[in-house]
């Protein structure tokens, strides 16, 4: 099936290609045909005739991501309905029975230049879809976060996790208040409405909370992780919330040294703790190879070499953005695999390599969160 994102370089845009291509990655290592074709458009290709004819054509599925939200209000209202014209001009010409999800915001009933830009582009999509008989789905999303959020832009999430890394105290209005629904699941319900092929209205229900409190969450993350405990990982929206922040310390935080107690006994060190849970093992690999090449939607996991010499590599999933770590069990260190980042890590050295593994859930054959991807060469 051809699925189409338009705002493929923005927050849900990049989710929802990666997960299309986790689906996609799952098929190719079980040997089976891929289920997607997907064609990601960003701005300069939306803009562009011949590349946007040529993505829609033979699309069943268009996820419509594309908005203008930091602008003057002017551009905000107009931007929003341009962008809506074109898209159903596009369509038209090009898959006419595809079905369209737009990516709506709860600000659509404000009386104010976003609002009604977004609430006018659902209305041009919608009126499109009707006269071709085809589907539209009106989705309606509160405040989003995740991984990839950009600070200082238009997510507090991640604007507050970034200051917090940083070691900035932010000014927060005591009175604001958020509903958050993380961008992985926003892009994984609209991908759903969108092969349902349905017509509806759907507004995704988010987690309410104020400014201070999220910011007192994400701050209790980082004062136990950075005192080497991993906050309680038992809520799904914890998981993704503490992601979100962890994506703020790649790469200059790692690899991490721990603390090593010697004596004529020998040595003792902790792997890791907290996490309310979950699953350690441990390997042994050859010189030369390597393990992993895979990534994670929501996995936490860590890394830590005890015995031997390693490269851990890390890549940004659907992109060249690469880095490498080399780490030895003689001066143990752990590098945590960020989620959405493609993984491997190589035996270096001309013995054995030991490693520890911790991941914060037991692994589930049935639902294993894992994807086979190659991290790609070391051009160091």
């Amino acid at each position: 099936m051809k699925i189409v994102i338009t705002g493929a370089g923005g927050l849900i845009g990049w989710h929802a290609a990666a997960s299309l291509h986790a689906l996609n990655c799952g098929a190719r290592f079980r040997g089976e045909t891929l289920p997607h074709d997907v064609a990601a458009l960003d701005r300069a290709a939306f803009n562009d005739d011949a590349r946007l004819a040529e993505a829609l054509s033979g699309a069943e599925v268009v996820l419509h991501f594309a908005g203008v939200n930091r602008a003057s209000e002017e551009e905000q209202e107009s931007g929003n309905i341009a962008l809506a014209h074109r898209l159903a001009e596009a369509v038209q010409a090009s898959a006419p029975q595809a079905t369209v999800v737009y990516a709506n915001s709860t600000h659509e009933a404000a009386d104010n230049a976003y609002g009604r830009g977004k609430r006018r582009a659902a209305e041009i999509l919608e009126a499109r879809a009707q006269g071709a008989g085809a589907a539209f789905v009106n989705l309606i999303l509160p405040h989003i976060f995740g991984e990839g959020g950009r600070p200082f832009y238009n997510n507090v999430t991640g604007t507050l996790c970034r200051q917090i890394v940083d070691g900035e105290e932010p000014t927060i209005n005591p009175e604001g208040r958020v509903e958050l629904v993380h961008s992985g699941a926003a892009a994984r319900t609209a991908l759903d409405l969108g092969l349902a092929g349905r017509s509806t209205r759907h507004r995704m229900d988010g987690v309410k909370i104020g400014i201070q409190a999220l910011y007192d969450r994400i701050r209790g993350y980082h004062d136990s992780y950075t005192d080497f405990v991993f906050p309680d990982l038992s809520d799904p929206f914890d998981v993704a919330l503490f992601n979100t922040y962890r994506q703020h310390l790649y790469p200059d935080h790692f690899p991490h040294a721990v603390k090593v107690n010697s004596d004529a006994r020998g040595r003792l060190f902790e792997c890791a703790k907290g996490g309310g849970g979950g699953q350690s093992f441990i390997s042994w690999t050859e010189p030369g190879v390597t393990r992993g090449e895979h990534f994670h939607l929501a996995k936490v996991e860590r890394f830590l070499v005890v015995e031997g010499q390693a490269r851990i590599g890390i890549r940004k999933v659907l992109t060249d953005e690469t880095h490498f770590f080399d780490v030895t069990g003689d001066e143990p260190a752990y590098v945590d695999m960020p989620t959405l980042w493609t993984h491997n890590i190589t035996n270096t050295g001309t013995g054995p390599l030991v490693t520890v593994f911790w991941t914060h859930d037991i692994f589930d054959p049935a639902a294993p969160d894992t994807y086979a991807d190659p991290v790609g060469e070391d051009a160091a």
